[in-house]
């Protein structure tokens, strides 16, 4: 745990939080959306930036071959799934009707440096962890964890980002440490590492590093997406105890007044990368393009400065 220990939370503002979320998950008491409600939401395309000079040409301008990559860059367009009501990694401006955060960065950016332009589709992220996508979306950028279950049903470029997974308490529960948890409800997002790693499955990679074990006799609860458990809170529910989420989650839910308090050292650090469907035979030169552009943004600074901008100044692309 040294490594995670010295991971101290770090002030991020979370954006117009209350603007920032979808219309499905507002800051009411209204209900996460279903699947088909998700599936159901318009889908956004948003223009990408000019390209920086690092890049050089687009990958669509040399010959991307026939494959997977081939019919993206005909189409003009990369289909990227992401969740509306997750920031600082990706929300819906109700204002002005654009996606924005971190991952909506990084995405319009793989986009732009292949050469085409991104929309961007809400499944829920039980669908996108699952494969089989049926080509509904090209790739996520939304925030994966690579795992080795995973890994069966999905393909990743090399991490883009990495965060620790993070306990928090109800602020009105009295808790203020682990040893405070034992036996709690813990709220999480379906189908996320956060279940993982209470019902004993996570099977992270070896270079993840090291992984907390979860308090003695703690449970799960789960909602669609991982601040239904912190906006549960707000509306008055307390049926679950506690929360665990991304560092940057749970902080962008304190710094937003949210009654919400960190409890203890982080359990254990994700690596988050690009995902791809496993079940598409011919994505081989999809993935390899999307990778090569990845190490890029990590060597020409753009990740780091991406980062910098939607986590308070901190670096979260290299593994601490």
């Amino acid at each position: 745990m040294d490594k995670m220990r010295r991971f101290a939370i770090v002030p991020i503002a979370l954006l117009v939080l209350a603007a920032c979320q979808s219309a499905d998950t507002g800051g009411s008491a209204t209900e996460p959306p279903t699947e088909s409600a998700a599936e159901s939401m318009a889908p956004s395309m948003q223009e990408s930036p000019a390209s920086s000079e690092a890049a050089g040409g687009a990958v669509c301008e040399s010959d991307p071959g026939d494959g997977y990559l081939a019919r993206i860059c005909e189409a003009g367009v990369l289909l990227v799934s992401t969740d509306p009501a997750y920031p600082p990694q990706s929300s819906l401006n109700e204002s002005t009707g654009d996606f924005e955060g971190f991952d909506i960065d990084v995405a319009t950016e793989i986009a732009d440096r292949l050469g085409v332009d991104v929309q961007f589709e809400t499944p829920t992220f039980d669908a996108v962890v699952a494969g089989g996508w049926s080509e509904r979306w090209d790739v996520s950028v939304g925030s994966v964890t690579v795992t080795e279950d995973r890994k069966g049903v999905l393909d990743f470029t090399e991490p883009y980002y990495f965060t620790p997974a993070q306990l928090a308490a109800n602020a009105e529960s009295g808790i203020t440490d682990m040893e405070g948890l034992a036996g709690a409800t813990i709220c999480v997002g379906v189908a996320t590492t956060y279940l993982d790693w209470i019902e004993g499955s996570l099977t992270l990679p070896a270079e993840a590093g090291d992984v907390a074990d979860p308090p003695e006799g703690a449970t799960s609860t789960t909602l669609d997406t991982d601040l239904d458990c912190a906006e549960s809170w707000r509306s008055g529910r307390s049926d679950f105890d506690a929360w665990l989420s991304s560092i940057t989650t749970v902080q962008g839910a304190i710094d937003e007044d949210y009654p919400v308090v960190a409890v203890g050292d982080p359990v254990f650090f994700e690596p988050l990368a690009v995902a791809f469907d496993k079940s598409v035979e011919d994505n081989d030169s999809l993935v390899e393009a999307v990778d090569g552009i990845i190490g890029e943004m990590h060597e020409d600074g753009t990740l780091t400065a991406m980062s910098e901008e939607w986590y308070g100044g901190e670096n979260l692309t290299t593994q601490e």
